[in-house]
């Protein structure tokens, strides 16, 4: 065998590895997918989110406005967390994406109000268009030990 080429067996080993550590997390309580991704992937005692719009799971609708976007974008990413058995102080770092920058207040008095004192690390950037129309989502990556 050449240094550096890795054995078929060895290589589906560490692929079913990878598979045991790797759990797709979904639940009811928030939008499921419109694409070929999972809700959230939780890695060891990592959770990794999808971006969250602001559809309301049990229309499939958006609501109205950036606010309403916004406080319901934050339910879908709290049920999401819940659902892998995380609290919102498990998150260590989220990204924003606004369709407007000017909304950015709106978001930003919404966010804070639902993380209270814990700040993790965030990103926020504008957007030319999210699916759907949203006007805001959201993902997060949470951890604990």
């Amino acid at each position: 065998m050449k240094p550096g080429i890795i054995p078929p067996a060895a290589l589906e080993k560490r692929h079913k590895e990878q598979e045991d550590r790797n759990m797709i997390i979904h639940t009811e309580k928030a939008p499921a997918a419109i694409g070929p991704y999972s809700q959230a992937i939780l890695m060891n005692n990592t959770l990794y989110t999808s971006g969250q719009l602001g559809i309301i799971p049990s229309t499939g609708a958006l609501p109205e406005g950036v606010e309403e976007q916004t406080r319901q974008s934050l339910a879908n990413l709290q049920a999401i967390l819940a659902e892998a058995g995380f609290e919102k102080t498990d998150v260590v770092k989220t990204t924003v994406f606004i369709q407007h920058m000017s909304d950015f207040p709106i978001v930003n008095e919404i966010y804070a109000a639902f993380f209270g004192d814990h700040k993790p690390a965030r990103s926020c950037v504008e957007v030319s268009a999210l699916p759907k129309g949203g006007l805001v989502e959201i993902e997060a990556v949470a951890s604990r030990s």
